[in-house]
């Protein structure tokens, strides 16, 4: 459980970080980016959701972004070495996170025409925030495909990332009345 008395504790002022298993590194460390990056992502989610009127739309959002908060305690814990036991303060992503995402990316996507043009972001203010977390997922993705190449890092995780920028997209087109009120990528149509 989490405790925090004091917000500051100086411990950081020389550009290092405090891990779950009380290990330090920079805050440069590729580590600290995934998730300050998937930190970024809930920040940017909580904004789509003070602009939703949905309630269904609201309580997936709510849901991912608790998620949000387990990937980043997975990624501030190193996985275990090869034959160590992972940390009992470890708490990591699991298949039935995705799978519920899955779920729910299905649920929001049947109501959907299909795309006959790449979309723009855009559209009423929850689809233009939800296209922006998009957008911070990805890049969260991507620094954690980018970690995996010299640490272990949960497949899970990389996984969750991934299907979650699929949702954000759907949900961002199903906050444009269901896409119709998506802004349409024209090509060439400014030369």
């Amino acid at each position: 459980m989490v405790k925090l008395n004091k917000i500051y504790t100086r411990t950081g002022d020389d550009g290092s970080t405090g891990l779950v298993d009380g290990s330090r590194l920079s805050k440069a460390d590729l580590r600290v980016q995934a998730y300050g990056d998937v930190d970024e992502t809930n920040s940017v989610i909580g904004l789509a959701r003070l602009n939703l009127t949905n309630q269904m739309v609201d309580q997936m959002l709510a849901r991912i972004q608790n998620d949000l908060f387990d990937l980043g305690a997975d990624l501030a814990t190193p996985l275990p070495k090869q034959g160590e036991a992972d940390s009992e303060y470890a708490l990591r992503m699991v298949p039935e996170q995705i799978k519920r995402l899955e779920d729910e990316l299905d649920q929001l996507n049947s109501d959907l025409a299909p795309l006959t043009s790449f979309v723009l972001p855009g559209g009423h203010p929850p689809a233009a925030f939800l296209h922006q977390a998009r957008t911070v997922c990805r890049r969260a993705e991507r620094v954690c495909v980018a970690m995996s190449a010299d640490q272990n890092v949960n497949p899970q995780a990389i996984q969750y990332l991934n299907r979650l920028s699929d949702f954000l997209f759907v949900a961002a087109r199903w906050c444009n009345d269901q896409g119709e009120a998506d802004v349409k990528w024209v090509p060439g149509a400014n030369r």
